[in-house]
C-alpha cells in the first residue's frame, strides 16, 4: 500500500482510492493477528520439543555419572575394608552419598521441563535453581565434614592406619575416573546450558579432589609412616576447594530464586536491539529476571503519540517477535522466554531514552 501513489484525477475518484487503500490495510492488520498467534503456539511447540530433548541428554549423563558412582562407591568402600584404611572407607562412602545428587538431578528434571499450567502460568523451570542450591548445599556439608575430620586426628593419628596397596589403587582410580567424568559432565552442561548437571559435574569434581589426600594418606601410611600428617593438610586444603566450589553454585542458584536479572552489559544490549527496529522511539524500565537458563524480559517502549492503540499493539507485537528470534540470541547472548512489552507514546525530548 505505502508504494502505491494516489490517482491525479478528481476528488470522487481519490476518495475511493484512499478507501480501497485504509480497507487493504485494516485485512493486512486482521490477517497479522492470526498469524502472530500461531507463531507463539509453534515458538512455544518448538521450546517444549527442546526442552524434551534437553531432558533426554540430561538422563543419559546424569544416569552415567549414577553408576560410576555406584561402582566406585563399592570399589573404595571393599578396598578400605580390606585394606585397613580408613581414609579409603570414609572416601567410599563420600562417593556413596553423591548419588543423592545424581537422584535429585534425575527426579528434578521431570519436573523442570513440565509446560506451564494453570496454577503455574511460568512453568516449573526455576525447580533447576533449586536442585542447583540443594547439590551446593550438600557440598558445603560435605567440606565441612573433612575439614572437621582432619581437624579432629590431628595428634592422634598413631599407627591405626595400615593401607595396602589394594586400598591406594582404588583411590588412584578414584581420581582418574571421576576427574574425566567432571570434565566430560562440565563439557556437556555448557552444551545444555544447565545449572543443575554443572553442579553435579563439581560434585565429580569434589570427590576427585577428595581422593588425593585419600591416595597420598595409604601412600604415606605404606612406604612413611612417621609422615601420616601430610594427610590432614592435605584434606583441609581440599575441604576449602569444595566451600569454594559449593559457595559459588549456591549463589548462582540463589540469584536465580530471589529474582535476579541481567547485568547492565546485556540489559544495554536487550535495549540496543529493539532500538533498531522500526518505530521504536525508545526504550525504558527494562526489567528482566532468570527462569532457569531462559530469561523473562518486560519493557516499555516509546512510539509515536499519534499512533493508533491497534497500530500500538502490532508494534509490540512486533518487538516480542524480534526478542523471540535465534539473530536476537546471538545478539543479546541470552534466549528470552517470555517478553511482555508495553507502548507508552514518545515525545521528541525523549528520543532514545534507555534506561
Amino acid at each position: 500500500c505505502k508504494e502505491r501513489q494516489p490517482p491525479a484525477r478528481g476528488d470522487e475518484e481519490l476518495c475511493r482510492w484512499r478507501i480501497d487503500v485504509a480497507l487493504q490495510f485494516r485485512t493486512l492488520q486482521f490477517l497479522a493477528r492470526p498469524c502472530y498467534n500461531m507463531f507463539i503456539m509453534e515458538r512455544k511447540e518448538e521450546i517444549l520439543r527442546r526442552e524434551r530433548e534437553r531432558a533426554r541428554e540430561i538422563f543419559r549423563v546424569t544416569w552415567l555419572g549414577f553408576w560410576v558412582n555406584v561402582f566406585l562407591s563399592i570399589f573404595k568402600i571393599s578396598a578400605g575394608y580390606i585394606g585397613n584404611s580408613r581414609a579409603v572407607l570414609a572416601d567410599g562412602v563420600h562417593s556413596l552419598s553423591d548419588l543423592i545428587t545424581d537422584i535429585a538431578v534425575l527426579v528434578g528434571v521431570r519436573f523442570w521441563i513440565a509446560p506451564p499450567d494453570e496454577r503455574h502460568p511460568y512453568g516449573y523451570k526455576r525447580l533447576e535453581s533449586l536442585i542447583s542450591f540443594f547439590i551446593g548445599a550438600l557440598l558445603a556439608v560435605a567440606g565441612l565434614g573433612i575439614a572437621y575430620d582432619a581437624i579432629s586426628r590431628i595428634g592422634s593419628q598413631g599407627n591405626e592406619q595400615v593401607g595396602s596397596i589394594f586400598a591406594l589403587v582404588a583411590a588412584l582410580s578414584s581420581i582418574v575416573s571421576k576427574e574425566i567424568l567432571f570434565r566430560w559432565t562440565v563439557r556437556k552442561a555448557k552444551e545444555l546450558k544447565s545449572d543443575a548437571v554443572e553442579a553435579n559435574a563439581w560434585d565429580h569434581r569434589s570427590d576427585a579432589i577428595s581422593s588425593i589426600p585419600t591416595a597420598l594418606a595409604v601412600a604415606v601410611a605404606v612406604w612413611f609412616p612417621d609422615f601420616a600428617v601430610v594427610d590432614l593438610i592435605g584434606a583441609l586444603l581440599v575441604s576449602l576447594f569444595i566451600l569454594h566450589a559449593a559457595w559459588s553454585i549456591c549463589r548462582s542458584a540463589a540469584h536465580v530464586l530471589v529474582d535476579g536479572g541481567v547485568d547492565e552489559r546485556i540489559g544495554e544490549r536487550i535495549a540496543d536491539y529493539c532500538m533498531r527496529l522500526d518505530a521504536v522511539r525508545g526504550v525504558h524500565d527494562l526489567r528482566t529476571r532468570y527462569l532457569g537458563q531462559a530469561l523473562q524480559v518486560d519493557m516499555h517502549v516509546c512510539v509515536d503519540a499519534d499512533l493508533t492503540v491497534e497500530q500500538g499493539n502490532d508494534i509490540a507485537h512486533n518487538v516480542e517477535r524480534a526478542l523471540y528470534s535465534p539473530e536476537a540470541v546471538q545478539y543479546i547472548g541470552v534466549e528470552i522466554f517470555d517478553a511482555l512489552v508495553h507502548i507508552d507514546p514518545w515525545r521528541p525530548q525523549e528520543k532514545g531514552d534507555i534506561l
